[in-house]
């Protein structure tokens, strides 16, 4: 049985000592043994907020490393905003609330209401023994492209919602350039919440299936969105933020499947052309504001005379009893959290699901 050797050195820097051990024979990589030593000494108070660290060259020359090897667990630990560089003076601490067992980067594409509820989600069933980082890239290929970039290396966990926009600001989940920064990152790291659309190698799939679950979503409310003559779907070409084109597709096929007539717009527009028996599903926020306010003015009643689906549920559509077809965004969250925890993988689809209240 090979027994573990440790080498163990305290070094003596401007007055403040410091004390490291280092595995002469494990199969960790001597720089994450570094930075997990200073990891494990910062949370055990041996290594205190703005306390000076060896050298690059002290560390280097003391344990009998590479210069690259410490510079390395270093940069991650800079990256993480563990350790600040000052130039002419070295290294100190800058943080201690991180040190956790279990560090993630959190990459959302954009800031809404119900993103933010997958988030505070995994925030809350993760627990106390974990550090998450967020980080908001807006769809933007280029910005998620530098952040991948810019924090390779330095996270256990890597939660990807992949959602990116065109010039023309259509949709699109994956193109050569994100599938090969994703790819740098080691499978058992890669966490896919939402969307995976051409994206294979995450050891944690949690879903949604947007063709299929709008279309099983509307089968459920099937008895009642018959008794409508016309299906309308206010669906936004482009946006700030586009959608899947999938949604699209699985309203389609329903409406064909259901014998139902049906029409696809951009947007609600100004002075919308309304009639009794149909029955809207909106997506984007300003066009539900927009359609209600116009209902109301016109003076239908909402809910008989014409109905109206929001995709995508929020506390505020529950309290007004607004019906909805969406995902469970804090199951989403809460099955990412428990399956890093448990050290789980495997690929969930996330339940998806018709919501009836009082607008249809």
């Amino acid at each position: 049985m090979e027994m573990e050797k440790f080498l163990t050195k305290e070094m003596t820097d401007e007055g403040v000592t410091f004390s490291m051990s280092l595995s002469e024979n494990s199969r960790i990589p001597k720089y994450k043994q570094i930075v997990d030593s200073i990891i494990d000494s910062i949370a055990t108070g041996k290594i205190q907020m703005d306390q000076k660290l060896p050298s690059i060259n002290m560390l280097s020359e003391e344990f009998y490393l590479s210069r690259d090897t410490v510079e390395k667990a270093y940069n991650i630990l800079k990256k993480r905003k563990i350790i600040t560089p000052i130039r002419g003076k070295g290294y100190y601490v800058t943080r201690t609330k991180l040190i956790a067992k279990v560090n993630v980067l959190f990459l959302i594409n954009k800031l809404s209401s119900y993103k933010m509820r997958i988030y505070n989600s995994f925030i809350n069933n993760i627990g106390g023994n974990s550090q998450t980082d967020l980080h908001i890239y807006h769809c933007d290929q280029t910005l998620f492209l530098n952040l991948i970039d810019k924090y390779l290396g330095a996270y256990d966990y890597y939660v990807i919602m992949p959602h990116f926009k065109t010039d023309n600001l259509t949709h699109f989940s994956s193109g050569e350039d994100v599938l090969e920064a994703i790819n740098k990152i080691p499978k058992d790291k890669l966490v896919i919440l939402d969307n995976n659309k051409g994206i294979q190698d995450s050891v944690i799939e949690v879903c949604q299936d947007y063709e299929n679950d709008i279309y099983g979503a509307l089968k459920q409310g099937i008895e009642k969105i018959s008794r409508y003559n016309k299906l309308i779907l206010i669906y936004p070409e482009s946006s700030v933020y586009p959608y899947p084109r999938r949604i699209l597709n699985g309203f389609k096929r329903f409406c064909v499947d259901s014998g139902l007539e049906y029409e696809v717009l951009r947007e609600v527009y100004d002075d919308i052309v309304l009639k009794k028996g149909d029955l809207f599903i909106t997506i984007e926020e300003s066009d539900l504001v927009s359609l209600v306010k116009q209902i109301r003015d016109k003076n239908f009643e909402l809910g008989r005379e014409i109905g109206v689906i929001s995709y995508n549920d929020t506390p505020l559509k529950e309290l007004l009893g607004i019906t909805v077809v969406s995902t469970d965004f804090k199951m989403m969250g809460a099955t990412a959290a428990s399956m890093i925890l448990n050290k789980e993988s495997g690929k969930i689809k996330n339940p998806f699901n018709f919501i009836d209240r009082n607008s249809i």
